[in-house]
């Protein structure tokens, strides 16, 4: 049974604030992943399939697959935090379930358990292309969120 969670973000400006720091994320630029989706505690970033981002199968390599889930996870975690804390990954499981083939793929990070410190997440990552989208990877993750750190950026 899925739990439709309903959460208020802490700054009433979570869209932009989002947006702007997935902007200064080279590693996403330079992949060409893109935000699709912000909304309080859920995020989803996109993926096109690029040879130069697979394994030697011609797969898109694992290491790209839980990039995307990860920042995923973490601007999710992002979009109810105040507005001037910072996020980092602490830890994550990633399971990968079946080979990253396809024309696209769609991260998708979703807050299960929002605290003080701690967020913990769930990801998803799926293939799009011919027929319905496949699941290929699902993450947990435990996201610490930093403030009144000098050198961190809020966001």
């Amino acid at each position: 049974m899925e739990q439709k969670h309903r959460f208020i973000p802490k700054n009433p400006d979570f869209h932009s604030r989002v947006e702007t720091s997935f902007a200064r994320q080279a590693a996403m630029n330079l992949i060409g992943a893109e935000l699709v989706k912000v909304e309080p505690g859920e995020v989803e970033i996109e993926l096109p399939f690029r040879s130069d981002l697979t394994q030697q199968h011609g797969f898109l390599h694992a290491g790209m697959v839980t990039t995307i889930v990860d920042n995923a996870c973490g601007f999710a975690a992002l979009s109810l935090m105040p507005p001037d804390a910072s996020v980092l990954s602490v830890e994550f499981k990633v399971n990968l379930l079946s080979p990253a083939k396809g024309e696209r793929f769609l991260a998708r990070g979703k807050v299960l358990k929002p605290g003080q410190t701690i967020t913990v997440c769930s990801g998803e990552v799926f293939s799009i292309g011919e027929g319905e989208p496949k699941l290929v990877a699902t993450m947990l993750a435990t996201l610490i969120m930093l403030q009144g750190r000098p050198g961190m950026v809020p966001g």
